[in-house]
């Protein structure tokens, strides 16, 4: 897997950096080549929910780029200062408008190839009041057989719909740990740029 790297200047004083191992090291790191500031770099953490109302579950149209008018879940970064709980309602309330419950942990993903970790909780929606954000175009409710597979944005939210539906099936939902590997061509190619927060591999499986 190629590393990655995301950063060109300084924090400190602006010089160009170069990723070298430094001497009490074991990895590359972007190192200053002015005043010798270390910088690290850290998985940035993606929070959001599966809203559920009896057997469908709430999916939100994009209004934004990547992935523009595609399906997704409510999610997004992490802001510093809130716990992976409050990000997940945040980012539930600013796309969807929607008043819900969390119901606990589902799906934790690791996406190492890009850097990025993604918490998917379930959420009881409380009501069928919808006020869509700016960076949605529409809010609908959907059982399993009406789910736009085929418009869903992204990878990660096609597994975590498919896993909620078998637990829900069952009659009974655990908390699912998966590894999910994106096209290293597409990490080399994103080099210094920031990542979109859900996922960034065109080919679903």
């Amino acid at each position: 897997m190629q590393p990655i790297r995301r950063i060109r200047h300084c924090r400190c004083c602006g010089s160009p950096v170069e990723y070298r191992t430094p001497s009490d090291d074991n990895r590359e790191r972007a190192v200053c080549t002015a005043c010798g500031e270390i910088h690290y770099e850290n998985p940035l953490n993606v929070v959001g929910t599966i809203p559920t109302l009896a057997d469908r579950v709430l999916l939100c149209r994009r209004a934004i780029e990547p992935r523009r008018g595609l399906w997704t879940l409510p999610a997004g970064f992490m802001e510093l200062g809130e716990t992976t709980a409050e990000g997940a309602l945040r980012e539930t309330h600013e796309e969807a408008g929607a008043h819900i419950e969390l119901q606990g942990l589902f799906a934790l993903m690791n996406l190492a190839s890009v850097g990025q970790v993604h918490l998917f909780y379930r959420a009881q929606l409380l009501d069928t009041h919808v006020d869509p954000g700016p960076e949605t175009l529409e809010v609908a409710l959907y059982r399993e057989d009406e789910i736009p597979w085929d418009t869903l944005a992204f990878r990660t939210v096609r597994m975590a719909l498919k896993q909620y539906f078998n637990d829900y099936r069952q009659g009974r939902f655990d908390i699912h740990c998966l590894d999910i590997d994106i096209d290293s061509r597409w990490a080399q190619a994103q080099e210094g740029s920031c990542p979109d927060p859900i996922d960034h591999d065109g080919h679903d499986d």
